[in-house]
């Protein structure tokens, strides 16, 4: 029996009306992990549903709207098919489950098809968006993905080079990033040459401890089978077996970035990350990233990911505020 068929298993919905929804949770721990700590997940859900929500025993009642009433047990269909594949509930997960028109059924299996089984956590596709993209790392050599912060462009990247390493599909994955500061001026960096680049490549490492454990984590680079170095040391290489990721490409320029793509070697895939809209070089036209994309976009064996706001999976306002910054800068141009 597949996990995602487990619902049945877990869920009943005794009845529907235009006023109320009655459900049922026969598994007290999946039960308790729907309706969260003091009953968190449960109020959220309310909130975001404009419903009113009631716990008691094993039983939730909602009220509101029947459109409404839709959406939440639809809600906590997703919620609770997270549940059994990942073991987790997270707060972004709340937000996932009722947003937009909530087309459960097709979207939700298959985000789930896309999962990335790690260590500490289980990963699953948020959006459209990343599911396309899971699937392109996964199938592809070359993958190109632009878009805003918080779309889960270096995060999903990460977990998929580092799950191929633990398989041992690949030998090595290698993250780098231009060395770049983002507006300030970091001055003279003391230390060996791992100290001096490990301030540009905190959010790799940040990805990595999450998902992996940070002792784990550790030995493998000592051992070198994970490499993090600036975009500089690049190249004259050639990279077999591994998986290497260039990341806040935006801040690199068209001849870094060939250069990185053209290390390409055998079982080998390549992955350049980056957000357009932050370029950190002191002459912003530099930039090779949107350069690169208009250059390769016709190569069918290269991907092309291009994420915008509604894949934002971060606090909610991070959306708000790209979309804000945005229509700033069409109102600027008009």
């Amino acid at each position: 029996m597949s996990e995602i068929s487990k619902l049945e298993q877990n869920l009943i919905i005794k009845k529907i009306d235009k006023e109320t929804a009655n459900i049922s949770i026969t598994n007290n721990e999946t039960l308790m992990a729907i309706v969260g700590q003091f009953d968190q997940n449960l109020k959220n859900l309310s909130r975001l549903t404009s419903t009113e929500v009631y716990f008691r025993g094993n039983s939730i009642t909602c009220k509101g709207e029947k459109e409404k009433l839709s959406i939440f047990c639809e809600a906590i269909k997703f919620l609770i098919n997270k549940y059994l594949l990942t073991n987790i509930i997270e707060k972004e997960d709340i937000v996932l489950a009722v947003k937009k028109n909530l087309e459960i059924d097709e979207s939700n299996v298959k985000s789930f098809k896309q999962l990335i089984k790690t260590p500490k956590k289980s990963v699953i596709a948020r959006s459209a968006k990343q599911s396309e993209y899971i699937k392109a790392l996964k199938e592809n050599d070359i993958i190109l993905a632009l878009g805003p912060a918080g779309t889960g462009k270096s995060f999903l990247a990460v977990s998929v080079a580092i799950t191929l390493l633990m398989e041992k599909k690949i030998d090595r994955v290698i993250l780098s990033r231009p060395a770049v500061e983002a507006g300030e001026k970091l001055g003279f960096l003391p230390g060996d040459m791992k100290e001096k680049v490990d301030p540009y490549l905190r959010p790799l490492y940040d990805a990595l401890y999450e998902l992996f454990g940070a002792e784990k984590i550790d030995k493998k680079i000592e051992s070198g089978e994970i490499e993090i170095a600036p975009l500089a040391f690049m190249r004259g290489r050639t990279l077999k077996n591994c998986f290497a990721i260039l990341d806040e490409a935006q801040n690199a320029t068209e001849t870094q970035i060939k250069m990185f793509l053209t290390r390409i070697g055998e079982n080998s895939k390549l992955v350049v990350n980056g957000d357009p809209s932050q370029v950190d070089l002191i002459i912003k036209s530099n930039s090779g990233l949107i350069k690169s994309k208009n250059i390769l976009k016709d190569i069918k064996e290269i991907k092309l990911i291009e994420f915008d706001h509604n894949d934002v999976i971060r606090h909610p306002l991070v959306s708000k505020i790209i979309r804000a910054y945005q229509n700033k800068s069409t109102d600027d141009k008009n």
